[in-house]
């Protein structure tokens, strides 16, 4: 291939046309694509330059940035019509990183850089009027898949150059400037490839540990299931109860990402141009306000570009005072909670986006915060109480595992002595607990769910018939959740180190499912019951 594109060029110099190939890449959604520039230089008296092949208006302006930097760079490039395809034709291009391709490919076609290396290397950047080189997005898909092509070899930026070097089987080369990179493919023997240093200390991202937290012991021990399996979370409370704390703290009860998981969210931020300062092994922690659009959220824009349910992909999406996000913005949370992935669709093509999320939120129970909590009165009207909680659909709810009321602290918990676990001890049973599912099911891969047909085996078992009915008809959960019940009954399980499911294990996933208080709507007739069943196994 190597020698057929320089017979052609011989031949077309001959013809006073001069043709040279290059390659780069670009970011389509958060997977990276590789373009062919293709250079095409007619010598004549007066100067022309055309880009083809779909490009938007920056890339079309790279003929100024190209021109300025090649002659601020010392190259004297003749006089001619130039012409530059970017291939495939029919799919559009954005961004500035052509601008190293470009430039390196004008210099190839006049006989000023070398041509044998340009078959197998990606050339990536944004050229000042100076020369020299700027960081552009989406370093690493783009070297990821220039690697996967069988590329050998990449020159970015610095600053793009850790993550570039992460992408297995490619040698990665820095260049501050266009004379340095033409430098690189003149050169009779590469330098040393770049080496990414070792990953950062993982350190508290809030700076509170559990420990420090006074009170509240059921929502510790929710947070404690919800790390263990991933389950989707909300906090009711009034303001001042400490929801936002919380939730706050459930990050660093998550045990690290897996390498796989750890390339997968370091990918989606080089999509977007965020730079990888955050160790790799942690999971990702997004809190969006809730002015944010439906496009923010779910992905969109031309591009289009992620939203937040994929920047939020193998980590936690918190919004706090939820009733106040927009319905649709709500709404388009409720595909990705089950597929763990969001399709966004445009003219021409879709884009998939990974959004494999566990979701916690918060919010208050009534516009002024205090509907139901005896020490300070409600001023809000039943009906704006009721248009209130009416912003939340239920179709959303039920895709809420736990649900919990979070009471205020009292004088007592604030002034007596810390008597809570701290994060260390909590994160290391989420661990274990995590481990042995993951040897359950025989995979690497954590969590994992239950499936449908293990849930129907347990409910129709003998121990469980009186609370699923109970939790079915009393509570009027659906056989949703009853579902979602039964997985956190299986992560309480796990966390106390059972083999199987118990039915005080399924009691207290059935606490938490309910979005009410127990104590205050047939909490006796729940106690009963969920008597009644351990007798029934007693006596198995």
């Amino acid at each position: 291939m190597r020698q057929a594109e320089n017979t052609d060029a011989g031949r077309n110099s001959r013809r006073g046309r001069l043709l040279a190939v290059t390659r780069t890449g670009t970011v389509r959604g958060v997977e990276g694509l590789l373009i062919r520039v293709e250079v095409d230089l007619q010598r004549a008296d007066q100067t022309s330059f055309r880009t083809v092949g779909l490009p938007d208006a920056v890339i079309r302006e790279a003929q100024l940035r190209v021109k300025a930097a090649l002659r601020n760079s010392g190259f004297h490039v003749p006089p001619g019509h130039v012409v530059v395809n970017l291939a495939p034709a029919g799919v559009r291009k954005e961004g500035a990183g052509f601008d190293l391709a470009v430039a390196l490919g004008i210099l190839a076609a006049t006989g000023m850089a070398p041509r044998h290396r340009l078959a197998d290397t990606l050339l990536l950047g944004e050229l000042a009027l100076d020369g020299s080189l700027r960081p552009v997005p989406g370093g690493l898909p783009i070297t990821w898949e220039a690697a996967a092509a069988g590329m050998r070899s990449a020159i970015v930026h610095p600053e793009n150059a850790a993550e570039a070097a992460m992408a297995p089987g490619i040698r990665v080369y820095p260049a501050v400037s266009l004379h340095a990179a033409a430098d690189l493919l003149a050169a009779p023997q590469l330098p040393p490839p770049f080496r990414p240093s070792g990953p950062a200390r993982t350190a508290s991202r809030t700076g509170v540990d559990l420990a420090q937290v006074r009170g509240q012991p059921r929502a510790r021990r929710a947070l404690e299931i919800a790390a263990a399996g991933a389950h989707n979370l909300l906090f009711t409370g009034p303001p001042g109860s400490g929801k936002t704390l919380l939730v706050g703290i459930l990050p660093d009860l998550l045990p690290g990402l897996s390498p796989e998981q750890a390339m997968d969210v370091a990918r989606i931020r080089s999509a977007i141009g965020q730079p990888l300062s955050a160790p790799p092994g942690r999971p990702p922690f997004r809190a969006p306000h809730h002015t944010i659009s439906y496009a923010g959220m779910a992905g969109g824009g031309p591009g289009p570009r992620p939203g937040e349910v994929t920047l939020a992909h193998h980590g936690v999406l918190f919004l706090d005072e939820l009733p106040e996000f927009q319905r649709p913005v709500l709404e388009c949370l409720r595909q990705p909670l089950e597929s763990g992935d969001i399709h966004v669709g445009r003219v021409r093509h879709s884009v998939r986006f990974p959004a494999s999320f566990q979701l916690a939120a918060a919010m208050n129970p009534c516009p002024c915060g205090f509907h139901g909590e005896g020490g300070r009165p409600c001023r809000c009207p039943p009906a704006f109480v009721a248009r209130y909680r009416s912003r939340i659909s239920g179709p959303l709810l039920d895709r809420v595992d736990l649900h919990l009321t979070v009471r205020p602290v009292t004088s007592g918990d604030v002034l007596g002595p810390a008597a809570g676990e701290t994060t260390a001890t909590v994160r290391e049973r989420v661990r274990r607990a995590r481990e042995a599912r993951a040897e359950r099911f025989r995979t690497a891969k954590t969590p994992v769910r239950m499936s449908i047909l293990e849930v129907k085996a347990a409910s129709a078992s003998g121990p469980f018939r009186s609370l699923v009915s109970w939790a079915m008809d009393g509570l009027g959960m659906s056989a949703r959740g009853i579902t979602r019940a039964f997985r956190v009954a299986r992560t309480i399980a796990d966390l106390a180190g059972s083999g199987r499911i118990e039915p005080l294990h399924f009691e207290e996933a059935i606490q938490f499912r309910a979005a009410t208080d127990l104590s205050e709507s047939g909490g006796a007739g729940y106690s009963s019951r969920a008597s009644e069943a351990r007798k029934t196994e007693g006596r198995r």
